[in-house]
């Protein structure tokens, strides 16, 4: 498979790419993990979805940061949408392991936190998070490092929302030219290149289309091998587009 399982510190896997929108295409081209969250708007659909679908639910890793809407029995990956929802961040990450003590959800973490929340958590957890999901692409790569870093030293498995952005947002950057020119010599898209670099750097790319062929590219991007000279042209990019978020 391109798009590997990674495992998490708690024992439990999950697939290692995401995706948030129309459901339905995305399970009919293969991506098996769901990403919800409230301010999606789109928990109920990926209810209904998941419900219709036909597929075991046990296929489906299930991502999200509110319950209230899915109408499952049980989540994969539950986590906290942001540190500023929390008055405590000790007693909010306690009160998430007891969801995870009482089976509702399997594993859980956190997204958008910064080194020093993760650092408080750590400090009182009895489970470490094992996911931040943040902001990741070339263009943020150097100002999100030392989260990377942090990551990697706990396992904590970072997930990349809206890795996308230099090529759906913000076209005509620095990345252009090395993107292009990637893209051209490996027979594919520069989304594609994006994805593949997402996951070489050990990120779990959550990603958003409506158009099915484009969904079959993300998966076809799991098969991309970069060259460490390919990896570095886009750092070095990036770093230049830096604030291009």
């Amino acid at each position: 498979m391109p798009w590997d399982p990674v495992k998490l510190s708690d024992g439990n896997a999950m697939p290692s790419i995401a995706y948030g929108t129309l459901l339905k295409q995305a399970f009919s081209v293969g991506i098996m993990h769901v990403d919800t969250a409230q301010n999606y708007t789109n928990e109920p659909e990926a209810g209904i979805a998941i419900h219709e679908c036909g597929i075991p639910r046990e296929k489906i890793f299930v991502t999200t940061k509110c319950l209230k809407n899915l109408g499952l029995s049980y989540i994969d990956l539950y986590l906290i949408h942001g540190p500023e929802l929390c008055d405590d961040i000790q007693k909010c990450w306690k009160e998430m392991e007891k969801l995870k003590e009482s089976g509702l959800a399997k594993s859980i973490g956190v997204s958008n936190f910064e080194v020093e929340h993760l650092e408080q958590v750590s400090a009182a957890a009895k489970y470490i998070p094992v996911v931040n999901q943040i902001l990741f692409h070339p263009y943020v790569y150097l100002e999100q490092l030392p989260i990377l870093k942090l990551c990697a030293k706990k396992n904590i498995v970072v997930e990349a929302y809206s890795p996308l952005i230099p090529v759906t947002k913000r076209p005509g950057g620095p990345l252009d030219a090395p993107v292009g020119a990637i893209a051209k010599n490996l027979g594919a898209s520069m989304d594609q290149v994006l994805l593949a670099w997402a996951k070489a750097k050990g990120s779990v790319p959550v990603t958003m289309s409506l158009k099915k062929e484009r969904l079959k590219g993300y998966i076809k991007a799991g098969d991309l091998k970069l060259s460490d000279d390919d990896i570095n042209a886009i750092d070095e990019a990036g770093v230049k587009g830096a604030g291009e978020a």
